[in-house]
């Protein structure tokens, strides 16, 4: 039936999570979905981010404009980023940016005393709401005390001091990195490996040792007992040939078959901390959905392509 490849059901299975990281297959969809899915995670989920800064005194070796820059890079806690109003769109300041329902505001005051050189770090920043803060990358188990220090914004000796207020505002990773709440998200088509077993057992063990090395990764293994070929890990597989390269330098081409599935995909997620992976993907799925449906269900065609492009004119077919 035509147009019957596009009713498709996507299954979603989870390998790993945790709070900054996630490991899922996506299965029975196709790369299109897939590349949609890990665009919106980097440049479209929202998050907190300093985006005004007002240095009121500042006498340590940095400038205005590289303190206010290294502030705007710190991750900030961002559960409330997608209730947030974004500042241009928000009626309570006429756009200005400053208030309850748009902005968050943050204040740091900090001055050496000693002759001991004081590390400024996010730790010092104070926040007016305290469901957003800076991001403790800390870990509760160790005992380093440099860990639960923050990142450092930057260092002041004696007599030294910096005083300034910052406002947060909501905003996403397209307008501007700080606001990507992903350090990495990468997918790989699932691979499907088949050996040869009758060519297999040609090859003497020195043979099958020297194959089994020509993969970069640890794919193969031979099994100690029956001294077979088998595959341990086909994700290990990084599409690199190496071995079907290595069997057809040995004569037995066709030793291995190797198939990327088109429809199943391993994604690997990392969150700068913003918020969790888990919560990352699926504003990115709820948001992605909004996206389809607006292109759906809008009527001015000229509106539909000015705001969505190309995928516009794909959704209708044009």
């Amino acid at each position: 039936m035509e147009g019957a490849s596009y009713a498709r059901m996507p299954r979603v299975k989870i390998r790993e999570l945790k709070d900054d990281y996630a490991k899922f297959e996506l299965r029975d969809t196709d790369a299109s979905i897939a590349n949609a899915l890990r665009r919106v995670m980097i440049a479209e989920v929202p998050t907190i981010a300093i985006d005004l800064v007002e240095i009121e005194v500042n006498s340590s070796v940095l400038n205005d404009e590289f303190i206010a820059h290294r502030l705007g890079l710190i991750p900030l806690t961002s559960e409330r980023a997608m209730s947030m109003r974004f500042s241009r769109d928000c009626d309570a300041c006429d756009g200005d940016g400053q208030c309850e329902f748009c902005s968050v505001e943050f204040h740091l005051r900090v001055k050496c005393m000693t002759d001991q050189t004081l590390d400024v770090s996010s730790k010092d920043l104070y926040s007016s709401d305290p469901s957003v803060v800076p991001v403790d990358f800390s870990d509760p188990a160790s005992t380093d005390s440099s860990e639960s220090r923050g990142v450092i914004i930057v260092k002041l000796r004696r007599g030294q001091e910096l005083r300034l207020r910052a406002i947060a505002r909501k905003g996403i990773g397209k307008d501007h990195a700080k606001w990507s709440p992903a350090a990495t998200v990468t997918f790989m088509y699932e691979p499907e490996i088949h050996l040869n077993e009758d060519l297999m057992e040609t090859l003497t063990l020195e043979e099958k040792r020297e194959w089994v090395d020509s993969s970069p990764t640890r794919v193969f293994e031979i099994d100690p007992v029956t001294q077979q070929v088998m595959v341990v890990d086909s994700e290990a597989y990084s599409y690199d040939d190496e071995v079907i390269k290595k069997a057809e330098a040995m004569g037995k081409p066709g030793l291995v078959e190797i198939i990327a599935r088109q429809d199943s995909f391993i994604f690997t997620v990392e969150s700068t901390g913003a918020i969790k992976s888990s919560q990352l993907v699926l504003n990115a799925i709820e948001i992605l959905k909004q996206k389809l449906d607006a292109v759906r269900l809008s009527e001015d065609t000229v509106e539909a392509d000015d705001q969505f492009g190309e995928l516009g004119a794909h959704m209708r077919g044009g």
